[in-house]
């Protein structure tokens, strides 16, 4: 048995696994953390979102883009790999799905056209990880460049609000993926970028050590109470089938320690449909509800 089971003291911790999105799901909404990580089996999601479609389209699309060989790396060919790659769920018909693969390919054109497609990135969806002495983290990055002796972080957008520097500087996950990434390759990583599609626009912000050591110590504290939330749950919980039970008996044992955040996110919320609560503070959106007019 590992030497951090035995719970003799002064023996290590078990530092807790944890990735960007798991600590904001947390914030956002514990009961959401619970069905989402912790209940088994998993409650059913609602039906797929359009706006999800689209954005992973466009990911795909540009991760395909700087895999393919340099010389083929065309404006022409980004347009053929979205087109090629279209995810169709969560439309409301054929027509609407039509009408935003050609938003979403020239989006892709437009961006493509102002790439370099010899300016070869470190990494593209690339898995970056790091460990503190509470927690290991890991998370996805959509490409990692190096210009001149630094690493950039890049993420792509496809959301209709327009982004700024703000929510560069703000991001969890950013500061995440530029700790990680200095950490892994030993090399200064203090920009972070939300490469906005629908807009053209970069939102840019620059970290110091001590913002960056901000966000690892509010990830810990965020990865502290996850993991006594999960320990409580282990211990005291009995799968739960959201399936079967009533309305009234699928939270009253969690609320407690996984108490709902009622709030106008419960519009966008895949387990709506499981939380009353939710449902009453925002009313039920379309799957296409998310794409910009």
């Amino acid at each position: 048995m590992a030497a951090e089971q035995l719970g003799f003291e002064g023996m290590p911790r078990r530092l807790y696994p944890c990735t960007p999105s798991r600590l904001n799901t947390w914030l956002d909404c514990p009961r959401r953390y619970r069905m989402t990580y912790l209940d088994r089996p998993r409650p059913d999601k609602g039906p797929p979102w359009a706006h999800n479609s689209v954005g992973a389209s466009v990911h795909n699309a540009l991760a395909g883009w700087w895999r393919l060989p340099v010389e083929e790396r065309t404006v022409e060919a980004a347009g053929r790999l979205l087109d090629r790659g279209w995810l169709t769920d969560g439309f409301r018909d054929d027509t609407q799905s039509t009408e935003w693969r050609h938003r979403a390919r020239e989006m892709v054109l437009r961006y493509t056209a102002g790439l370099d497609p010899a300016d070869e990135p470190v990494g593209v969806e690339r898995t970056v990880s790091m460990k503190t002495h509470l927690i290991t983290v890991q998370g996805r990055v959509d490409r990692l460049d190096r210009r001149g002796d630094e690493l950039v972080v890049v993420d792509y957008k496809t959301g209709r609000r327009p982004l700024t520097s703000d929510d560069a500087r703000a991001s969890l996950a950013l500061a995440l993926y530029a700790a990680s990434a200095h950490r892994m390759m030993r090399t200064r990583c203090r920009l972070v970028e939300l490469h906005h599609l629908p807009t053209g626009e970069v939102a840019v912000w620059e970290h110091t050590d001590d913002s960056l050591d901000r966000h690892l110590r509010r990830a810990e504290q965020i990865a502290e109470e996850c993991g006594e939330a999960d320990e409580w749950y282990r211990a005291h919980a009995r799968p739960v089938d959201a399936r079967i039970l009533p309305p009234e008996r699928r939270h009253a044992p969690f609320d407690e320690r996984f108490p709902p955040r009622p709030g106008a996110l419960c519009a966008w919320c895949d387990y709506a449909r499981h939380c009353p609560e939710g449902r009453a503070a925002a009313p039920a959106r379309d799957p296409w509800s998310g794409l910009a007019e």
